[in-house]
């Protein structure tokens, strides 16, 4: 939720100075007070979390315990003042943390990860950002959009959870066209008095530029270190991290369950909910566990345009497999609010017409995202999904048009309908 409200002062500031497209003249334009948004970041974070504290605190004292704690057997952990506990059934659900990676050793003192954002008292004048997943693409475009002079690099070429091509490549161009963005970069960093100095090698030349700080958003590994799992008998991967069943979040055959982001399977928020939620029941029932059917997945990023992808991405799909695309440029709700850019492509079984996923980068995509999800949990056909109603003139209607190329794929086109009328140029 912090990023979140970063991204909100971000939007504001972008509507404002946005607002000649519309012919709308606003005297000044927008100018951004940044110790105002971080007061407001900061007092909304701790509204946030001072709900789950409250949960805390309401636990019975006789059923908590404050303190670092380890395996030192397969169902014995010991607290680091001592006090050991025996337990029938373990859950490990210890979170992550944000990476820096070696590269930036040189400079330590000048990097910060995405938690130290919400300590800050004013925004700075510069940042260099590595990395372009979620995080690193929400906090640069917000940052930008702030007036802190914002430049991204990456070793990769991937924008986001986005791994079709199509989509990256169109992510990619949106986006570049407003932030500073270097795939494929091979980077050096020194201080530079009290400011860090990036030298960069990418496909479109080489370059530097010295900024405040650097803020490294590279991922974040699971907290795992400390637990020593090597005392539990665990078959552990090549990250020290023990195998599960995601249907069940139990341990290979043991009586250990594990939620959260520490298994990095799913590292978001409702996944780890019902993570936690699948782990308590089965860790209480345990022996007996239970099967338990995963809701569709869903992973959505809030920049503008926003991405997300649904159920199977690109790298998921097997066999023989249809798409349909739209490419939101002339979408017509689209151009009506000036955000007329992104592309969505849809999968489909082509032996069943079943809808299986989607990569999407589109203008307020978070909606649509969760309309196809529960048509592929549903598991709605295309043809099923044309039949279903779509308002004009909206953003959803570009599902109806991605749809209707998917079922031209298919050679399932129904017979159009009153809801089918195109009313304009991908509208």
């Amino acid at each position: 939720m912090p990023s979140k409200l970063f991204i909100a002062a971000a939007e504001a500031a972008h509507a404002v100075a946005g607002a000649g497209e519309f012919g709308i003249d606003i005297p000044g334009g927008a100018r951004v007070d940044g110790r105002a948004v971080m007061q407001r970041v900061q007092r909304e974070r701790d509204r946030f979390v001072g709900g789950v504290l409250d949960s805390i605190r309401k636990i019975p004292d006789k059923q908590l315990l404050r303190g670092y704690a380890r395996f030192v057997g397969p169902n014995t952990l010991e607290i680091d003042d001592g006090t050991r506990i025996e337990a029938r059934a373990i859950v490990i659900a210890t979170g992550s943390h944000p990476s820096i990676p070696r590269s930036l050793d040189p400079v330590r003192e000048h990097v910060l990860v995405s938690d130290d954002l919400f300590e800050w008292q004013d925004l700075p004048g510069s940042i260099g950002l590595i990395g372009t997943g979620s995080v690193g693409l929400e906090l640069g475009q917000a940052l930008h959009r702030l007036g802190v002079r914002t430049r991204l690099f990456s070793q990769g070429d991937s924008i986001g959870p986005l791994r079709d091509p199509v989509v990256n490549d169109a992510a990619r161009n949106i986006i570049a066209q407003e932030l500073p963005l270097l795939l494929k970069a091979e980077t050096e960093f020194e201080k530079d008095g009290d400011s860090v100095r990036v030298r960069w090698r990418a496909s479109g030349g080489a370059g530097e530029e010295s900024f405040q700080r650097i803020l490294s958003a590279t991922g974040r590994p699971p907290n795992l270190g400390r637990l020593g799992l090597e005392r539990t008998g665990l078959e552990l991967d090549d990250r020290g991290a023990p195998r599960f069943d995601p249907r069940t979040m139990q341990c290979g055959d043991s009586s250990i369950f594990i939620a959260g982001d520490v298994n990095g399977d799913r590292p978001l928020l409702h996944e780890a909910a019902d993570e936690g939620r699948i782990a308590g029941i089965n860790a209480a029932s345990w022996p007996a566990v239970e099967v338990k059917t995963r809701r569709t997945p869903l992973a959505i990023v809030f920049t503008d345009p926003q991405l997300a992808v649904v159920g199977t991405g690109f790298t998921g799909l097997e066999g023989n497999v249809a798409i349909g695309s739209i490419d939101y440029r002339d979408q017509g709700r689209a151009r009506v609010i000036g955000k007329n850019a992104g592309l969505i492509r849809i999968y489909a079984r082509r032996e069943t017409g079943t809808l299986i996923g989607a990569e999407m980068v589109a203008p307020r995509v978070e909606h649509m995202a969760h309309l196809l999800a529960w048509a592929i949990q549903r598991e709605l056909t295309a043809p099923d999904a044309l039949d279903l109603p779509f308002y004009h003139p909206t953003l959803e209607e570009g599902i109806r048009s991605a749809i209707r190329a998917l079922c031209s794929e298919l050679n399932t086109m129904p017979p159009e309908g009153p809801q089918d009328l195109e009313c304009g140029p991908g509208s």
